[in-house]
């Protein structure tokens, strides 16, 4: 069986007058059907740079000079933008750090989950129906008076869960989560990670979770991929990285967790 994503050799370049800085370099990652891939590192590792060149959502000066993308059987470096835009949403979600950047402002909050499902060719109808099922998914109550709502209107956590609702709205099989709870309140983000479990579970979802934080790796990951400086410096099974790290950038970040080396 084939990975569901199969990302080989990599390499992501921002090219400027007089300069070339690479900001993934050679980078190769597997992930399987229904399997959570922690992506992990400090900020300016490469990780967002990652999530956004398997979506060819690169803008220059960013380029990718090199490598594969296959997606479900596909190289998605190879296919055309129309298909591109059938896959973003339809195929592989993004999960967007901030919300309030990602929602449109002057939208209610169900015009625009409607809008991700008849963008990929659900009917109007059938797309207002599952609004409000996709809202209760993400456990916002009153979700016929929530639909109405302006983000703006909307607590930081449940701006996320729409963000979320929206995600999941054509039912991907896979869901890139870039920060997810890093905006929110410990209490708010540890709701929204049970949440993003139970979800992957009923949706037999794929998941990567690109992430700083290794507290969050240890709750959601299957595998952890850790990267530095655009490079892959370590990578193995979740419980494996935590008791026996190699690499001495993995041990540090480790550190920086109360309680987590040699978990």
């Amino acid at each position: 069986m084939k990975p569901l994503l199969d990302v080989q050799h990599l390499t992501v370049t921002f090219e400027r007058p007089g300069s070339t800085l690479t900001a993934v370099d050679d980078l190769s990652l597997t992930i399987e059907s229904g399997e959570t891939l922690g992506l992990v590192g400090e900020s300016g590792s490469g990780k967002s740079v990652t999530a956004l060149a398997i979506l060819r959502l690169l803008q220059p000066p960013a380029k990718i000079t090199a490598g594969q993308v296959s997606f479900e059987g596909r190289d998605l470096l190879q296919v055309s933008e129309s298909e591109m835009r059938a896959v973003r949403g339809g195929r592989i979600s993004l999960i967007f750090q901030e919300p309030m950047t990602a929602l449109n402002p002057t939208m209610r909050v169900g015009d625009q989950i409607a809008e991700a499902l008849t963008s990929h060719g659900i009917e109007k109808d059938e797309a207002r129906q599952r609004v409000g099922e996709l809202l209760e998914a993400v456990r916002i109550t009153d979700a016929v008076k929530r639909a109405r709502d302006y983000p703006h209107q909307l607590s930081g956590g449940m701006r996320q869960r729409v963000m979320i609702a929206i995600a999941l709205a054509c039912r991907p099989p896979l869901v890139i989560a870039d920060e997810p709870t890093t905006a929110l309140d410990v209490t708010i983000q540890a709701q929204v990670l049970e949440m993003l479990r139970e979800l992957k579970q009923r949706f037999n979802l794929a998941l990567l979770l690109i992430t700083h934080d290794f507290g969050v790796i240890a709750e959601m990951a299957d595998r952890v991929a850790v990267m530095q400086g655009g490079r892959l410096v370590e990578h193995g099974p979740v419980r494996q990285i935590l008791r026996e790290p190699s690499h001495a950038y993995t041990q540090r970040l480790l550190r920086a967790v109360p309680g987590m080396s040699g978990r």
